[in-house]
Parts: structure tokens; sequence; C-alpha cells
């Protein structure tokens, strides 16, 4: 299985969208099925950052919610902020009922993670593999709060270094990690194994011709 730094999938992404024509809308909604069938049960959880990846975390929601699974969304930004795909996921999902817990504080966010905690799976997509440095914020009490519950993390756990596998100050313990198209150079480091959990490695629709020559 090919490992990718997060400059190389940058690439490859780039590849299968400008190049090979695949429009990004439809790598993010296949990258959210491929997490939705880890979910066997509700209530399901989703813990939503403003980047791509918490694009992908629209898509669990919305499709969790036309399963029929109680759907709670916390969202950890503005949602006047999110754009691109994930603006258009977050609207589908609006459109069809779902509802929308949005936090902007440390403390909204602490105690809005702390109430998932009867849910039966959380899908975190938080933070993707962009992340540099420390986790601060709202986003760090989210993970600080995050309850014992079985945990699908969305390309990598949110607060992982995903060409280092080393830890941004906080990061999410996953069950599943279910990563898109291919390994990330991160995953290597055996420290890494314990945020990761059972691994999925996702068929996105990115083709293998666009992580060549790397």
């Amino acid at each position: 299985m090919r490992t990718l730094s997060v400059a190389q999938m940058r690439e490859a992404d780039r590849r299968c969208i400008e190049d090979i024509g695949i429009p990004g809308a439809v790598l993010m909604n296949n990258a959210g099925t491929a997490a939705f069938r880890e979910i066997v049960e509700g209530p399901v959880g989703v813990v939503i950052g403003r980047g791509n990846n918490g694009g992908d975390g629209w898509v669990v929601a919305r499709l969790a919610l036309v399963a029929g699974f109680e759907t709670r969304v916390v969202l950890v930004a503005d949602p006047q902020a999110i754009r691109g795909d994930a603006a258009t996921f977050m609207r589908a999902y609006i459109n069809l009922g779902g509802s929308i817990t949005a936090v902007r504080t440390e403390e909204e966010a602490k105690e809005a993670v702390t109430a998932l905690g009867n849910c039966a799976v959380l899908v975190d997509t938080l933070l993707g593999t962009g992340i540099t440095g420390e986790v601060r914020g709202p986003v760090r009490a989210a993970i600080e709060a995050w309850p014992d519950v079985r945990t699908i993390a969305m390309d990598l756990p949110s607060g992982m270094n995903a060409d280092t596998g080393d830890v941004c100050g906080v990061c999410v313990k996953a069950d599943v990690t279910v990563t898109c198209a291919f390994l990330k150079k991160g995953f290597e480091n055996p420290a890494a194994a314990a945020y990761l959990g059972r691994v999925v490695v996702a068929d996105i629709g990115i083709p293998a011709r666009c992580a060549e020559g790397f």
C-alpha cells in the first residue's frame, strides 16, 4: 500500500481534480460515504471543523440522517465561514432537516462535545492533514472533552501530524481511522498506532496514476 506525504497527497488530489476532471465534491462524497460504512447504530455524533475534512463530516451526517439514525452535529466554527464543497454538503444536511450546534468558544466546545457522551458512535472530522504546530482554542477544547465513545476518525485523528505521526499537543484517540486513498506517512510512526486504531484505506475515486512519480 502506497504511503504519501501531505504534499504528495495534495498533488494527487490536484491531479485528480484538475488534470483528470473528477470534481472535488465527488471525492468528498466518496470519503464521507466510506466513513459512514463503519457506522452500525445510532445515535451518531459528528464533530466538524471548518475545512475540507469537515466537509466529509457533513456527508456522514447527511447519510446518517437519511438512514434514520438520530444525528447530532457539533460544528466548531461559524457556519458562515464554511465554504466550497463543504458548504454544499452542509446545506444538503440542513435542507434534509438536520440540526447543528455551532460553538465558537472553548467553553461552548467543551460543553457540546461532552454532551455527545451518550452517542453510540462519534465521527471526528475536526482537523485534516494540514495541521502544524499545537492545536489551540475551541478545537483543542473539543478534543480534550472527547467522551469515551467508539470513534471513527476521517482521514486521520484530529491533532496528529500527518507527516510525522506526532501529536500536536492533543489528539483524538480513534477506534477506526478511515483514510483517503493512501496511507499517510505519519502512520509509520509506532507511536501513532495508539491514536489510529484500525486503519481503513478508502478508495474515494483517485486513480492510481495521480500518485505516479512520488
